[in-house]
């Protein structure tokens, strides 16, 4: 049995939902279908999700929101008319939202409500179409499908028990479609997960029912090993470990929420990203372990928005407890880090930009000299994080020495390095401006000769 979730862009107009259809019909083992909202159907299109958001709080701020829902309800009519379905579907949309818009509860409980009513809404007209094309079909609320989870609003976690309850799904007859994205709390409220969290949803239903492949549907054939917006027509991976794929989803590659494949990697269930538009092609399988190659690093992952707080003091690795003194700071601060190199007498803390407003700094400086008294406190910004993954690593010699050398040949000077104990990843620390050359040259030495690479046009800064 397979499940299969499909994203935004797959199911963004009639023309995606019938190419979904396709690929259902094609493979009955495709059992359970998990699906997005409607995304982008072209570059300055507006996703449902941030038009269901809008609504939301312009109904709180007590502003005139008939324009965001006539935009929302325009978008589904248009799906609906195309595929030739009933308008009992679209009265049923209306009706939800505007139960939604009148619900007496919490800001955030209500945002979660209306932001689940695009999930909601694809999977009621997907089952529909299916059915539409003789493909026995049906919609499954999550609560019906068993996702109960934890009462936090935009952050809900999978509760334990739901695993029995979602195995059920196995008996249903013909295709289960269920909306992604949301769960019911014990207290019958329902709860999203953070954005982005189909993929959580999808991930949870296939270690739930133990599913042979969990299948996820996008726009792109593949991971690649490279950003594409730095390299043209970057090399394809064809097979990553769960490890793997962690570390480059945490690092900037878009294919997955960076939580989803948790659940899945739990219960060891294979996972393959496919294209909903060339469905034929392989794809990049995501498994527990891989046979070791020649090829240790697989993929090249960077982001941008970092910050760097650098503290020394002479003999700190002597004073017991210094390094949790300093987190704990971040900590009462509310800063989450993501690398903590260190040197004998000094220390860095990684961490993103956004969580350092000017007040913050000003309030950590002041704690750290004053309560370890150490020598220098600096902070520098605008940094970017690349990051060089593989398994391999740990049993190739010279992967460092060939990064290495391949920033000193773009001219990128390296501002820290940290390899995790892991030994999955490799993370160096550059000035953000230089990140495209960086890439580059990272892609040259460990992908493609040098005289058959092609790059792209788009600079660091405007990754941003």
């Amino acid at each position: 049995m397979k499940v299969a979730k499909f994203g935004g862009s797959s199911v963004a107009n009639a023309t995606q939902i019938k190419k979904v259809a396709d690929i259902i019909k094609s493979d009955s083992s495709r059992k359970v279908i998990v699906v997005s909202a409607p995304g982008k159907r072209f570059s300055n299109d507006v996703k449902m999700t941030d038009l269901l958001i809008d609504l939301c709080y312009a109904k709180q701020n007590n502003q005139d929101y008939d324009l965001f829902l006539q935009k929302i309800m325009s978008r589904f009519q248009e799906i609906i008319d195309d595929l030739d379905l009933g308008h009992y579907i679209l009265e049923d949309i209306q009706q939800t939202i505007e139960k939604y818009l009148q619900f007496d509860i919490s800001p955030m409980a209500q945002l979660d409500a209306l932001k689940s009513v695009g999930e909601d809404s694809s999977a009621k007209i997907v089952s529909a179409y299916l059915e539409h094309i003789d493909l026995h079909a049906s919609y499954v609320n999550p609560k019906d499908a068993g996702i109960f989870v934890s009462n936090e609003p935009g952050n809900a976690q999978l509760l334990p028990e739901s695993f029995s309850l979602i195995y059920q799904l196995r008996e249903r007859e013909g295709v289960s479609v269920v909306p992604g994205f949301f769960g019911y709390s014990a207290d019958d409220d329902l709860v999203t997960f953070s954005r982005g969290g189909s993929d959580i949803t999808g991930a949870i239903l296939a270690a739930g029912t133990k599913a042979d492949l969990y299948e996820n549907f996008t726009d792109v054939d593949s991971v690649f090993t490279v950003n594409p917006n730095f390299v043209k027509n970057p090399k394809d991976i064809t097979v990553l470990t769960y490890k793997e794929m962690r570390e480059l989803s945490y690092a900037g590659f878009s294919v997955f929420h960076d939580e989803a494949l948790i659940p899945a990697f739990k219960e060891q269930i294979p996972v393959c990203i496919k294209n909903t538009n060339n469905p034929d092609a392989p794809g990049t399988m995501v498994v527990a372990e891989k046979d070791a190659t020649d090829q240790c690093v697989v993929g090249i992952a960077s982001d941008v928005g970092f910050c760097s707080l650098y503290v020394s003091k002479f003999l700190m690795n002597r004073e017991v407890g210094f390094g949790r003194k300093l987190l704990n700071i971040f900590e009462d601060e509310g800063i989450s880090f993501e690398h903590t190199p260190s040197g004998i007498d000094d220390m860095s803390v990684i961490f993103r930009d956004n969580q350092f407003t000017p007040e913050k700094e000003k309030v950590v400086i002041d704690r750290i000299r004053d309560e370890l008294n150490v020598d220098t406190v600096s902070v520098h910004r605008d940094l970017a994080v690349v990051m060089v993954v593989g398994e391999g690593l740990e049993n190739t010699i010279g992967v460092a020495a060939k990064a290495t050398a391949s920033f000193a040949k773009a001219g990128v000077n390296i501002d820290m390095i940290n390899q995790g104990s892991s030994e999955v990843s490799m993370m160096f620390g550059i000035h953000a401006v230089d990140l495209e050359k960086a890439i580059q040259s990272l892609y040259k030495e460990f992908f493609t000769d040098e005289s058959n690479l092609e790059f792209s046009a788009v600079s660091a800064k405007e990754q941003q």
